[in-house]
């Protein structure tokens, strides 16, 4: 009885040596590779052991995905030399240190420190100011993922941070390191947690086209083109790719990064703007940008453009007539912006209005706030503080509309 109950323990133990060697056997894998690869300095190769070795992505516990594979500095170094093999091949021509950094303040109102030595520039159009650098990729399979952009500073381009499998056809190009997802065990156990693996060569074949990894490495290859092309070679026909192609990159040029300075990009935003209250909010991402020294950039481009078509620049002064300007003074809106801010907005739209309307009327417009939210001269004492903001004529047109008011006569003033 003695001999059974033993023989019984030691099976028992097996198994149980078996189930927890299954289980750590991803993490010592992984171990075992970054051991190797601080021989190797993370090259692409180490970096697409451990990209494979953690799968694509997991189910967790069965019912919701999440990543599997924490990216790094090392992700993104390891892909820029193939990503700029794919730039020169495609014909694009790589701006000196000084055109390129002006080019990245200009559209992305971001200032490259020479003196830094990081090689890279986060961007968000989440948070534009946020300095912290930090390595997402933006897959579309995994939602909590913010929009991220890197600036690869004196190779002088613009990136996303990819997954190899994303860009390179590494079951190709690196046949042996392929062929060890083959031995990976797909149902794990990580911080006692139930995981099931997604492997990258399952989307190899991916029936969706959004999922298909064939598809997709395409379509980042191309963007990656376009993006550049356009930024930095002003190349006329990837802007046209771009806009059909990467309609939310482009958009957030405009609206979230405050990139005035081309024309064709502004009258594409404008042609696909609506002026109507539901709205609301992304037509004021739009008209300014709040930069993040704190100073307000203000879309002419954008109202210059719309005031040439008589009917939609009827459309645009009504909206902010009867919408925008009561939206904006509300203080539960646009909470992030001071009083002065807000102030320069309205000169700003108030005078665009009275230069460019036809039939203005000056009671309807700036005469009716001067008389109902500057009957105290808070805003007249704030616009005289700031020189009118040196825009042309405006001093004149507001004490002529504080003269005016909303053109209605009080009692006794007949």
């Amino acid at each position: 009885m003695l001999l059974i109950n033993l023989l019984s323990i030691s099976c028992q133990n097996k198994n149980e040596r078996v189930t927890n060697s299954k289980q750590d056997q991803k993490s010592d894998n992984i171990e075992n590779v970054i051991s190797e690869s601080n021989k190797n300095n993370m090259s692409i190769e180490t970096i697409l052991k451990l990209q494979l070795l953690a799968g694509k992505s997991g189910l967790f516990d069965a019912t919701a995905d999440g990543e599997t594979y924490m990216f790094e500095e090392k992700d993104l170094q390891a892909i820029i030399p193939s990503l700029k093999s794919m730039l020169i091949g495609s014909g694009f021509n790589f701006l000196s240190n000084d055109s390129f950094n002006q080019k990245i303040k200009s559209v992305f109102g971001r200032t490259i420190d020479t003196k830094s030595e990081s090689k890279y520039l986060y961007i968000t159009p989440w948070n534009n100011c946020n300095r912290k650098l930090v390595f997402y990729t933006n897959d579309n399979t995994i939602e909590i993922n913010p929009n991220s952009y890197y600036i690869i500073k004196n190779e002088n381009f613009i990136t996303e941070l990819y997954a190899i499998p994303q860009i390179i056809d590494y079951q190709k190009e690196y046949p042996k390191i392929a062929a060890i997802e083959n031995n990976i065990e797909t149902d794990i156990v990580k911080n006692n947690t139930k995981v099931h693996l997604y492997l990258w060569k399952e989307f190899e074949t991916e029936k969706v086209p959004e999922y298909n990894l064939k598809i997709q490495r395409k379509k980042n290859i191309q963007t990656l083109v376009a993006r550049n092309m356009y930024l930095f070679n002003d190349s006329k026909a990837h802007f046209k790719w771009l806009i059909l192609n990467d309609e939310y990159f482009m958009r957030s040029l405009v609206t979230t990064f405050g990139y005035y300075d081309d024309t064709e990009l502004n009258k594409w935003v404008a042609d696909n703007t609506e002026f109507n209250k539901e709205n609301i909010h992304e037509i004021n991402t739009i008209i300014y940008n709040r930069k993040c020294d704190g100073k307000i950039g203000f879309n002419y481009t954008f109202l210059k453009i719309i005031a040439e078509d008589q009917e939609k620049a009827n459309e645009m002064y009504s909206f902010f007539k009867y919408n925008y300007f009561n939206w904006l003074l509300d203080n539960k809106n646009n909470s992030e912006l001071t009083f002065s801010q807000k102030a320069e907005i309205l000169a700003r739209l108030h005078n665009f209005i009275f230069s460019n309307m036809d039939d203005y009327r000056v009671y309807e417009f700036m005469g009716s706030f001067a008389e109902w939210y500057d009957y105290d001269n808070t805003y007249s004492k704030e616009f005289k503080a700031k020189n009118y903001y040196n825009i042309p004529n405006f001093e004149k047109q507001w004490k002529e509309a504080k003269l005016e008011g909303d053109g209605v006569s009080l009692p006794g003033e007949e």
